[in-house]
């Protein structure tokens, strides 16, 4: 199932790495947008993660950026970032990676930039302000 925008809940719960730069670029810019507070971000690198989360696996939150919608659906990858963008009111932008003809590209993207985001903050740390992931996982 592909998420459409009339079916994201409140409030989104967005799991991120916050020990990669890449990642936090895109998290410091979503919580400056949050105006409604809509979004929750929480990151899956601070100490006590896996006591809190259990039911999480924190190598496949890793892998994928996990997003939990308001009614406790989890979504992934894509659609994980659309329901953030949504949540600060700027779904529209990234919708259109949803479409048909799109939606395929999109996805095979984001599973390579996901699976070469060590590397690719590694190299260009820096331009991302800071050091490159800290976890040095791919």
């Amino acid at each position: 199932m592909v998420l459409k925008r009339r079916d994201i809940s409140f409030p989104v719960t967005l799991f991120y790495d916050g020990s990669c730069p890449i990642c936090m670029k895109e998290i410091n810019w979503l919580y400056k947008k949050d105006k409604d507070q809509r979004l929750h971000m929480i990151d899956i690198s601070r100490g006590g993660f896996s006591e809190e989360y259990p039911e999480m696996d924190p190598e496949a939150l890793d892998r994928l950026i996990h997003a939990r919608l308001g009614d406790g659906r989890m979504v992934t990858g894509v659609d994980a970032t659309l329901a953030a963008w949504e949540a600060v009111n700027l779904g529209s932008w990234i919708a259109p990676l949803r479409w048909p003809l799109l939606r395929s590209i999109a996805d095979l993207g984001y599973r390579i930039f996901a699976n070469n985001r060590h590397s690719l903050a590694r190299r260009f740390a820096f331009f991302l302000g800071r050091p490159s992931c800290s976890t040095g996982k791919r």
